[in-house]
């Protein structure tokens, strides 16, 4: 009897609680308590309302960024994938891979921030947030170009030039030398810097956030590409491999303004292919499509830069065609990359 006042007990707290029956997935079991199944519900709950959390938020920070961050991302992890697998050439590897990580994570907050608030600050940030980055990763070179083999490969590059007309182009050009053309060709190579700014601002004080975003995406491809083989294969360029039969060059302005920069930022490597001509050529491309007079403009200056480049010592005449081709295949690249469902990112949309 007493067994069956129990089950007939049970039965009747299964229909009075909603919670005890099965399409609830629940039941008291025997001896148990109703506390402890509310507190196990309760607890899962909550677990389950903060993955779904977590997913909105990656969700939407990833929502947020646009082209140029996913290739920026995808190049901070080759260096370090490589950082880690020659870890043992780097000293203070780690730091590296720390300073790596806090960029991506800088990168993705500047992103999310940018999408949820409209912040006129924060939108120009989003949008030349991209500059600074590009001295940053170019400076570092000077401690990873022999990441993976300590020693110089210009003997290849020096070998290629004096086969094309069996002299030293960066030797022969400076038997023109002189204060007038020096400053000239200083000048045209510190253009370079003029290219990376003008079209980029002319597109965004238009308004035109799709060109925009394809001429930086663009600019990043061909820039990080050439930080790569820059360590892939590390040149040190004729001012270095070639100093002995290096005149001093002087001039007048120009040359004293680029003589100061390179005081400071000079890179030992890095020269192989050459960034100037890489992004430059970006520009120039970019110029054709999307303002035809700045290309017509700029193309005088754009090839002075690429003779400047050699006639100072900055960079072989290999350097110079391998970035050529660099910035066409990066110009390419990234136009394909923006143009891709997600390529812009969400606020460009929205401006």
């Amino acid at each position: 009897m007493k067994h069956t006042s129990r089950n007939a007990s049970e039965a009747v707290a299964s229909r009075a609680l909603p919670w005890a029956d099965r399409k609830y997935g629940a039941r008291v079991p025997r001896g148990g308590s109703l506390g402890a199944v509310n507190c196990e519900g309760a607890t899962g709950s909550r677990d389950a309302a903060r993955v779904s959390t977590i997913v909105r938020a990656r969700d939407s920070v990833f929502a947020a960024c646009g082209a140029f961050e996913w290739v920026t991302l995808l190049y901070l992890s080759i260096v370090n994938t490589l950082i880690v697998a020659f870890r043992a050439n780097l000293p203070a590897a780690s730091i590296y891979i720390v300073i790596h990580e806090c960029i991506a994570a800088a990168i993705l907050i500047i992103c999310w921030s940018a999408a949820k608030w409209n912040d006129a600050r924060l939108r120009f940030v989003r949008h030349w947030y991209a500059l600074p980055l590009y001295i940053y990763f170019f400076e570092e070179l000077r401690s990873l170009v022999h990441l993976i083999f300590p020693r110089w490969f210009d003997a290849f590059l020096i070998q290629f030039d004096y086969s094309i007309g069996h002299v030293d182009p960066s030797i022969w050009l400076t038997r023109f030398a002189n204060p007038a053309l020096n400053d000239f060709m200083q000048f045209s190579y510190m253009t370079y810097f003029i290219y990376l700014v003008a079209l980029p601002a002319i597109l965004y004080m238009r308004r035109e956030f799709r060109a925009f975003w394809t001429v930086m995406t663009s600019t990043a491809v061909a820039h990080y590409s050439v930080y790569v083989i820059s360590i892939l294969f590390p040149v040190e360029s004729p001012h270095f491999a070639l100093a002995a039969l290096q005149p001093h060059l002087t001039g007048g302005v120009s040359t004293a303004l680029i003589n100061f920069i390179e005081s400071f930022g000079r890179v030992h490597g890095a020269a192989f292919p050459s960034a100037h001509v890489a992004g430059s050529m970006v520009a120039i491309l970019a110029s054709w499509r999307y303002r035809r007079w700045l290309f017509w403009l700029c193309l005088p200056f754009f090839a002075c830069m690429m003779v400047a480049t050699v006639y100072g010592g900055y960079h072989y005449v290999a350097d110079v065609l391998a970035g050529t081709l660099t910035g066409a295949i990066g110009f390419a690249v990234g136009s394909r990359l923006v143009n891709r469902a997600g390529g812009l990112p969400r606020i460009s949309e929205t401006l």
